[in-house]
């Protein structure tokens, strides 16, 4: 039961943070004792919540008790830390940085909370579409969905653009 729910928030977690899961940030985004990870990057946290979520179901098999706790315990804590990160992530400020670093960065940040609530949008859209039994309402909803798509892609191909930037001015 417990690792059923385990999985279920993971599940959750990375769906919430799919649009955000590869964007790097400056300084690290957890402490050493919760993510062995030095990658700033949400995914690689979230791979390293999967290890330990692997981990935890190999020790319930073999009944390994004290491990079972142990990884329980920090598992959770690395998903609620994961989870705060998410919805607070868009207010993370940008520590050291050169006055012209961090207006590409604030502007990344910006584009990346874009980047979210279009994902956000579009989801929404296409869930009411497939319950949209009238046919201009089918028509009317798949053309927001196009819009939404079109605004993604520039959306990403301008964040893509921030981050050459930024790669240039970190060199």
């Amino acid at each position: 039961m417990l690792l059923q729910t385990l999985e279920s928030q993971l599940n959750s977690l990375r769906q919430r943070c799919a649009p955000l899961a590869h964007h790097a940030t400056l300084s690290a985004r957890f402490d050493r004792q919760l993510f062995r990870t030095r990658s700033t990057r949400l995914q690689a946290c979230l791979d390293e919540a999967d290890a330990n979520l692997s981990a935890l179901r190999h020790a319930v098999e073999h009944q390994q008790r004290p491990q079972v706790a142990w990884l329980a315990e920090h598992l959770a804590s690395q998903l609620e830390a994961i989870s705060r990160e998410t919805a607070t992530w868009s207010l993370r400020e940008w520590d050291s940085a050169s006055p012209g670093l961090a207006r590409w960065q604030r502007k990344r940040v910006q584009h990346q909370e874009y980047e979210r609530r279009l994902v956000e949008m579009t989801r929404e859209r296409k869930a009411q579409l497939a319950r949209a039994t009238n046919f201009e309402e089918q028509q009317r909803l798949l053309r927001e969905v196009e819009a939404f798509e079109a605004r993604l892609a520039r959306c990403r191909h301008a964040l893509e653009r921030i981050e050459n930037v930024l790669a240039r001015i970190t060199r």
